[in-house]
């Protein structure tokens, strides 16, 4: 099966109907995952984001409907087909007002399930970049980063602003640089500027440009990063911090399409894509008179919130063996590794500093290590701060013991001894909440394992 199909996630407590739909699919292309209640869903989608979601409305436990609403609190975008023996024109119209993509009443033809998925994928599926390309500095197996990536490749297919919420370190220019990859504009450049970086002065001429005498030091026409950018991106990093004033100027080039260079009497058309980026809560701004509300309105078409390195420890594994594989090729030490009690206190850190702050910590590490072994005491002390822990799972909701149990699952490859001792319990009761939350330690096998 082609890694790159479509993936569909089944629902349905019928066994013989869900082997009979998951055959069909996977006869016509599709990476298919059958489950057999709500509650085996909700787990398979904490460990793999599929493209579509198809499932019964009338099941044991949960059904169809409830399926959906947590669905669509976690990902609003992913489109929910709804299978039914027991349909009626309210339930239908119901369905679809609440948001679920298609309602379809068994028994059905195969080719009107064929078509509804095919129309559903087209809604989910980007036309725009390759997955292996686009996406490739965004190393992840967080099922939040993934959904955040999948609105991603789907607004890179248009030219909506498109403005990146996220906490310093997050990744928010490797984000926009993905979007751009995604996107028509890829064959174009792609330019970042930080808005909170250039004086106020300078700013101006570095974005609009200036006309030679406009000021002390103009000695020739200069292009600004709008024009320098056409037909493809400019990427406004911490657009928050921009001057009132050019905010004002700002606004007009993105409603009008043109810029103005400073000293110049006319404007110049450009054709250029904004994506911008800000660490500040700018509503906050808005309310205090320090960023316009107009030009906030006009930036968020599309807004994108990273989460913390903090929200998504189950990436710590993934990203500081990257890290390490990249730092030890620069080094000349191909046979580096994090010791397992190293890397759990990697997992267990408060990150503040996110992604750039684990990087930073790895190539620490690696510059003081003697051994071929990081060690937790070399860790320790790169951090160079209390780490932090996780939540104790005595005092979790149900909702969030389940992100929990995934997060430990993911970090230790499905091991339960490993993932029982880190969650401060034995075998025989992590097993029970295994089970409370239809968890299979198999299902999480195939990924890295603490100290890999």
């Amino acid at each position: 099966m082609n890694p790159e199909a479509p993936a569909i996630l089944l629902v349905d407590d019928d066994r013989d109907l869900l082997h009979l739909m998951s055959m069909r699919l996977t006869a016509a292309g599709y990476r298919v995952t059958a489950v057999e209640s709500a509650e085996a869903a909700l787990a398979s989608l904490a460990v793999q984001r599929p493209q579509l979601v198809i499932t019964d409305l009338r099941m044991h436990g949960m059904d169809g409907l409830g399926l959906f609403d947590a669905i669509h609190r976690q990902a609003p975008s992913l489109p929910v087909v709804i299978l039914t023996a027991h349909g009626t024109i309210p339930d239908a119209v119901a369905a679809t007002r609440r948001g679920v993509f298609s309602f379809l009443t068994k028994p059905f033809e195969p080719k009107v399930l064929l078509d509804t998925v095919a129309d559903a994928l087209r809604l989910s599926t980007a036309p725009h970049g390759d997955r292996a390309l686009w996406r490739a500095d965004l190393i992840t197996r967080s099922a939040a980063m993934e959904a955040l990536l999948g609105q991603a490749q789907r607004v890179a297919a248009s030219d909506a602003s498109v403005c990146i919420f996220g906490a310093s370190g997050t990744g928010k220019e490797l984000l926009a640089r993905a979007i751009h990859r995604a996107s028509r504009r890829s064959g174009a450049p792609f330019i970042a500027v930080n808005c909170g970086a250039i004086p106020e002065g300078l700013l101006e001429s570095e974005l609009f440009g200036h006309k030679k005498g406009a000021f002390t030091g103009a000695v020739q026409d200069r292009r600004g990063l709008f024009q320098a950018g056409e037909g493809g991106t400019l990427f406004l990093d911490e657009v928050g911090d921009m001057p009132p004033p050019l905010q004002v100027k700002l606004l007009r080039a993105l409603e009008d399409r043109v810029v103005r260079p400073v000293g110049a009497n006319e404007s110049v058309a450009v054709d250029v894509r904004v994506i911008s980026a800000t660490h500040r809560k700018l509503e906050e701004r808005i309310a205090t008179g320090e960023f316009r509300e107009d030009l906030y309105y006009r930036l968020n078409v599309v807004k994108l919130e990273l989460p913390s390195l903090a929200q998504r420890r189950e990436d710590v594994p993934l990203l500081a063996g990257h890290f390490l594989a990249r730092l030890a090729e620069r080094y000349g030490r191909p046979r580096l590794q994090i010791a397992p009690e190293a890397m759990e206190l990697l997992v267990s850190a408060a990150w503040p500093g996110n992604v750039r702050q684990l990087l930073n910590v790895i190539e620490r590490a690696v510059a003081l290590t003697t051994t071929e072994v990081i060690s937790a005491a070399l860790v320790r002390q790169a951090l160079d701060v209390g780490a932090g822990s996780l939540t104790p799972l005595d005092e979790a909701r149900r909702a969030f013991e389940r992100e929990y149990l995934v997060r430990i699952l993911k970090i230790t490859g499905g091991n339960v001894t490993q993932a029982a001792r880190l969650a401060g319990r034995n075998r025989t009761e992590f097993y029970r909440l295994l089970e409370r939350h239809a968890l299979e330690p198999g299902m999480f096998k195939t990924r890295a394992v603490v100290g890999s």
